[in-house]
């Protein structure tokens, strides 16, 4: 397939990492902060390819993980006791609350609908002027626009039963959250290619000179993540710490101009809880006051319960990139997809997931 198949080629992606070995002297450590890059890395057996002393750890980059047990919780209490009608992508069902998730809830009764888009939900609403209907907006700034654009479709066409429950987060905050953490070891980023064709690149020089980690932009097939990595060693190796672009064929620096006026004209930023990592702030997306009420908070009284979900996950050390899901006790035993503890093995997006699916049978043949 054309665009594809030259980002798989299985030659190029060997040359790209006998280049990474001949470049590296020294041990390092390196984020991919994208959920899609940590199922391609597992997938494709990448990390395999790669000299000993350079380590992969893996990011907060799944938004379904990172989205707060009190979140899911809101959402489910919408459903069950407020009888909306809960709209929602595929794999935010099963992500566990601090009670019930929202697939239990649609077996006890509840409408809980799977969407494509938030704009589904709006047509949904407009069908059912009786009924109350919350799209659970989750997702980074990849997602924003659209979740904005079902706000300014609802006012356009007057929608009065029409609110979104706001789950949004955003990339930079996190990664200076982690570089800032007294555990950290994450030396350099592979920044995710699909969040800054949203936002640019301009947020991330800041944060490249102030922790002195390069931050290479990365797409997603074998050929984008290993050229990233090469990228990022050289500057490790030379003792450089900059902004590149690698996914030029879809980033400019300026993300896209249209895309974020309409996110900042729905969205003001604001503290975000991140579901096993705590509150960082500046790290989220909220309805602005204008247009409260399109805000599920706002229309609804919502329960604010603190804490996780479960205390034997260890998920946020996971995102965090101290971690990696094989050094869980529980991973593929206490928690499954089809049983799991934590988001992380939920999500088609989630580390956890893709170590189970990749990794498992490998492990368990090993302990045999």
């Amino acid at each position: 397939m054309k665009y594809v198949d030259e980002y798989r080629d299985a030659a190029l992606v060997h040359q790209l990492a006998a280049a990474i070995a001949r470049v590296t002297t020294r041990p390092w450590t390196i984020m991919e902060i994208c959920g899609g890059q940590t199922h391609a890395i597992v997938k494709f057996g990448l990390d395999e390819l790669l000299p000993k002393n350079i380590t992969l750890v893996h990011g907060p980059g799944c938004p379904v993980c990172v989205t707060s047990a009190e979140l899911i919780d809101q959402a489910v209490d919408l459903a069950l006791k407020h009888g909306a009608i809960l709209c929602s992508f595929g794999d935010m069902l099963r992500v566990p609350g601090n009670g019930i998730d929202l697939l239990t809830a649609k077996a006890r009764g509840a409408d809980v609908r799977i969407v494509y888009s938030p704009l589904d939900a709006v047509t949904i609403a407009l069908e059912n002027p009786a009924k109350q209907v919350v799209f659970f907006a989750v997702g980074f700034e990849t997602t924003a626009p659209a979740n904005a654009m079902s706000v300014l479709r609802a006012e356009r066409e007057k929608v009065k039963n029409f609110s979104i429950l706001t789950s949004h987060v955003l990339v930079p905050p996190a990664m200076r959250a982690i570089l800032g953490s007294p555990d950290n070891r994450v030396q350099g980023f592979l920044a995710a290619g699909h969040v800054c064709t949203i936002m640019g690149t301009s947020e991330y020089g800041p944060i490249a000179r102030e922790f002195k980690a390069p931050i290479i932009i990365t797409g997603f097939e074998p050929v984008d993540i290993l050229e990233g990595i090469l990228l990022c060693v050289k500057q490790l190796e030379s003792g450089r710490a900059e902004v590149e672009n690698a996914y030029s064929r879809a980033v400019r620096t300026e993300g896209n101009v249209h895309a974020r006026k309409i996110v900042e004209q729905v969205f003001e930023v604001c503290d975000r809880d991140w579901r096993g990592i705590g509150v960082i702030p500046q790290s989220g997306l909220a309805v602005r006051p204008a247009y409260a009420h399109y805000d599920a908070n706002q229309c609804f009284l919502l329960p604010h319960t603190n804490g996780s979900a479960c205390t034997e996950c260890i998920s946020g050390e996971i995102m965090r990139g101290v971690k990696k899901p094989h050094d869980c006790p529980a991973f593929g035993k206490r928690c499954t997809p089809e049983q799991p503890l934590g988001a992380p093995m939920v999500s088609s997006e989630g580390a956890c997931a893709a170590y189970y699916r990749y990794r498992s049978r490998a492990v368990e043949s090993a302990a045999v």
